[in-house]
């Protein structure tokens, strides 16, 4: 009976930690770019856009599909450093399997 009370313990201990974790990625920002850098976007461990920025010298009128090309190209890049920096953060408590709904 002790030792399921512990194990209960430590637990609820690693769903605390696993909790503070996914919190603490909405604090953490990673960047993508395109071009170049001509196209910049900061997407935080939530993958939610924080920012997006065009230089100016990227904006054609006669060339819309390029910048709308360098958006997603630069969006994606954002977001999949995201889920890498959810995959490594989180992983340490999955021991890297991933499991739906966790992150």
């Amino acid at each position: 009976m002790n030792n399921m009370n512990q194990m209960m313990k430590q637990v609820k201990k690693m769903q605390e930690q696993m909790l503070k974790a996914q919190e603490e990625l909405g604090d953490k920002v990673v960047d993508g770019s395109a071009g170049g850098g001509v196209v910049t976007v900061q997407v935080n461990g939530h993958k939610k856009v924080i920012s997006l920025n065009i230089k100016p010298e990227v904006v054609d009128p006669d060339d819309i599909e390029m910048l709308q090309d360098l958006v997603l190209t630069a969006v994606n890049d954002a977001l999949n450093k995201a889920e890498e920096l959810a995959n490594q953060d989180m992983g340490k408590f999955t021991g890297g399997m991933k499991i739906p709904g966790l992150f």
